[in-house]
């Protein structure tokens, strides 16, 4: 017996405001939506799919009333693929994300960040080719 990675759920205010924010960032698409709630996805899962292998999760945006007042606990890392960390905060930070400081110090390699509704993120180092 066993399971499956299938969503990764975010409370939110806007599920459209921020499912489209993350679209912009990790190149996924609106896969569902319905009253307070936005999927989005790089792949339509099925059933099939699922059991067949563990594919990439979904992340699901609901709607909630509450604000968030804390730290995440679980957060989301990314890695550019074609430009440098550099690059890829300057694009999150044009998209609405900002630079945030979760007491990482000053002397990391990676870069914390909060998306629009303030869900910390680090972006991580640059996976693309190097000349």
């Amino acid at each position: 017996m066993t399971s499956r990675f299938t969503e990764l759920t975010v409370d939110c205010h806007d599920p459209e405001r921020l499912a489209a924010f993350w679209c912009d960032v990790l190149d996924f698409k609106v896969i569902d939506r319905s009253e307070g709630k936005v999927e989005i996805g790089s792949w339509v899962p099925t059933v099939e799919d699922v059991r067949a292998r563990q594919m990439s999760p979904t992340l699901l945006f609901i709607q909630v009333p509450e604000g968030k007042t804390v730290k995440n606990r679980l957060h989301l890392d990314v890695s550019p693929i074609d430009g440098s960390t550099e690059d890829e905060v300057t694009r999150l930070l044009n998209l609405g994300a900002t630079k945030t400081d979760v007491g990482q110090g000053a002397d990391r390699n990676w870069v914390v960040m909060a998306d629009p509704e303030g869900n910390e993120f680090c972006v991580l180092r640059t996976l693309a080719p190097q000349n």
